[in-house]
């Protein structure tokens, strides 16, 4: 299952709107480690893990990058009633960022 693209107009009104635990995933297009973590996500995603998981591409996301201090791709940053939690960055393994949305 893919996980859907929304802009950062779009993710400002959902994390308006989030209560509990909730992630977002910067990426751009062409990196290839980014495209190895989303499939990553995608596996955590069909285990219907509660965590709801939104995905970005940060070159136009450039409030939230500036705001949120994000420094690579991939990123995945993890909210908590809207507010960011945590930064990931190295995202390891399936079983490493699974415990992590748990």
């Amino acid at each position: 299952m893919a996980i859907e693209e929304i802009s950062e107009r779009e993710l400002k009104k959902v994390i308006n709107e989030q209560t509990g635990k909730a992630a977002v995933f910067f990426f751009t297009p062409f990196c290839g480690t980014c495209k190895l973590a989303e499939k990553m996500l995608e596996i955590i995603q069909s285990t219907s893990i509660s965590t709801v998981i939104h995905k970005v591409n940060i070159n136009y996301a450039p409030l939230l990058r500036d705001d949120w201090k994000i420094t690579s791709v991939p990123c995945l940053v993890i909210l908590q009633d809207g507010v960011p939690m945590h930064f990931e960055y190295a995202l390891r393994s399936v079983d490493h960022v699974y415990g992590m949305l748990k």
